[in-house]
């Protein structure tokens, strides 16, 4: 992996330009699980809904400059978007054959719709946990989640029926980062959370003043669809 700026937020901001990550452990978890107890999952079960919720937690850690990835929703969005057109593969040829070598430029090349390969990859993965640690990827330690992880980015973790783990990680790591950063209306980036860590500032008509200012934060604050001012 890159060695990149430890600030949080240049880390935020190089991870959505390049879709490399650098992972940050963190205490675990369970001190954030609070934030998602007033969802209920309408896709994944109670098992895939807490692989979700402690893998984007380590993704995106909350720290000293703000809320994570279970402070902003990502969970929810993540669970909404399964059911969406992209989660259930509508918008992608899904016919064969499958060509798992193919190059990116191709596009979607799985056999299996997000969604489904959401569920096998989280199935298959903690099956490999529990008979290597005697523990699933939530109970883990965070030393020990954050080599889960390096193993799924370098596809060392078999899954059958999946190109490569690799394939399911940086498809997790993508839909985190989207929620994270998309509007509020999609179920994540709550109380616009990620636009303000990056001085975004959302929906606004007009931000024009501060197009040639690169790099100065933005000092009004975000505004998202519905025209709500964070």
């Amino acid at each position: 992996m890159k060695k990149y700026d430890s600030s949080r937020r240049k880390f935020m901001q190089i991870s959505i330009a390049t879709s490399t990550m650098l992972l940050i452990p963190r205490a675990g978890f369970s001190q954030t699980q609070n934030h998602n107890e007033m969802y209920v999952p309408q896709f994944f079960n109670q098992e895939e809904w807490n692989f979700i919720c402690a893998i984007t937690d380590q993704l995106i850690p909350e720290d000293e400059l703000g809320g994570g990835a279970i402070a902003a929703g990502v969970p929810e969005f993540i669970d909404r978007q399964m059911l969406t057109d992209y989660g259930t593969g509508a918008l992608f040829y899904m016919s064969g054959p499958y060509h798992i070598d193919a190059l990116p430029t191709l596009g979607y090349q799985e056999q299996y719709a997000p969604n489904e390969l959401y569920q096998h990859a989280i199935a298959q993965i903690n099956h490999y946990l529990q008979q290597k640690y005697q523990k699933q990827f939530p109970d883990l330690d965070a030393e020990t989640q954050i080599l889960v992880m390096k193993e799924l980015e370098a596809g060392t973790i078999p899954l059958q029926g999946i190109s490569s783990s690799t394939t399911f990680f940086n498809l997790l790591w993508k839909n985190t980062q989207e929620g994270f950063f998309s509007d509020p209306k999609y179920g994540g980036n709550k109380q616009m959370m990620g636009w303000k860590l990056l001085g975004f500032p959302g929906a606004r008509a007009d931000f024009m003043d501060f197009v040639d200012k690169p790099g100065k934060p933005y000092p009004y604050g975000p505004v998202n669809l519905a025209g709500k001012r964070g």
